[in-house]
């Protein structure tokens, strides 16, 4: 008798069109929490905003079903420094906006799979050959291109963007690292739940309601986005393997290129787009190694 397909083979165009969807509220976020913090909020608000409204939706999804027992982690210390990781990742993120086009910071954000591939050496023990290694290294000199450090037009928010990536790329391998010990929803709660814990006490102090409806709706809805956007995104991984799912991720850059137009009236540079085109191959030749070790 043929063994049926696992969920993770059997539906690809599912996880890719689940993905896209992911990843364009990823923008939408990112878009909304730049719009907010230059309307005047405080980004730290921002930050609070969009974990506490994800874990609010959490617990209405998750405590139904499981109860309490749905915060019962098998590895809590390690669950703990992965939501530390991904609070940190956004923080950074928020306040570079603040300063620099979407089109950059996203741009930067993906050279993940290259700090990813690192960062699984010393965490994972994984090894890595030397095509992979040649593939990080252009993949860090796509970097050097978007940054270019040694022009004119270097910002040092640039920095901020480069914790954002590092923290995120740590967030990914501690995943990987729980994987098959805790659940989803598990791991979602905690994520949601210590960085809303972590920031209550300073944001809900000198708290600032937006005076214009249209930004107290974006303040009350980027919690939503936030947590559609980490549940679609983990649907589509169940639907299918990684290397089907992860290169969709790049699709953000047509949508960043469209919001920094058509929101904020900016369009990537030549160096960024050239810089994306390289780290973009990079990681897509990293996925693939991946794919075929995997095999």
């Amino acid at each position: 008798m043929a063994r049926a397909a696992s969920p993770r083979e059997d539906r690809p165009v599912a996880a890719v069109m689940i993905m896209a969807v992911a990843v364009f509220l990823f923008t939408l976020i990112d878009s909304s929490a730049k719009w907010l913090i230059l309307a005047g909020l405080p980004a730290l608000q921002v930050v609070f905003a969009r974990y506490a409204g994800a874990l609010i939706m959490a617990l209405l999804l998750f405590l139904p079903r499981g109860g309490l027992s749905a915060f019962r982690s098998n590895r809590p210390w390690l669950q703990l420094l992965r939501a530390l990781m991904l609070l940190g990742s956004t923080m950074f993120n928020f306040y570079a906006l603040s300063y620099l086009p979407i089109t950059l910071t996203i741009a930067l954000f993906f050279a993940m799979p290259i700090v990813t591939t690192l960062l699984s050496i010393p965490i994972l023990g994984e090894q890595v050959g030397l095509r992979r290694f040649v593939a990080v290294v252009v993949g860090f000199f796509g970097v050097l291109v978007i940054v270019q450090p040694w022009g004119a037009q270097f910002h040092w928010a640039v920095f901020l963007s480069i914790g954002a990536l590092c923290c995120a790329a740590t967030y990914f391998v501690l995943t990987r690292l729980l994987a098959g010990t805790d659940n989803s929803s598990t791991s979602q709660l905690w994520s949601n739940g210590v960085a809303t814990a972590c920031l209550a006490p300073i944001a809900l102090q000198d708290w600032i309601w937006p005076d214009d409806p249209l930004n107290m709706g974006i303040l009350l809805f980027i919690g939503v986005l936030g947590g559609t956007s980490h549940i679609l995104a983990t649907l589509a991984y169940r639907f299918a393997p990684a290397s089907v799912v992860a290169p969709v991720t790049y699709v953000q850059v047509i949508y960043a290129t469209a919001v920094g137009l058509l929101v904020f009236g900016t369009l990537p540079t030549v160096w960024t787009a050239l810089g994306t085109a390289i780290i973009i191959g990079s990681g897509i030749y990293i996925w693939q190694r991946e794919r075929v070790r995997a095999g």
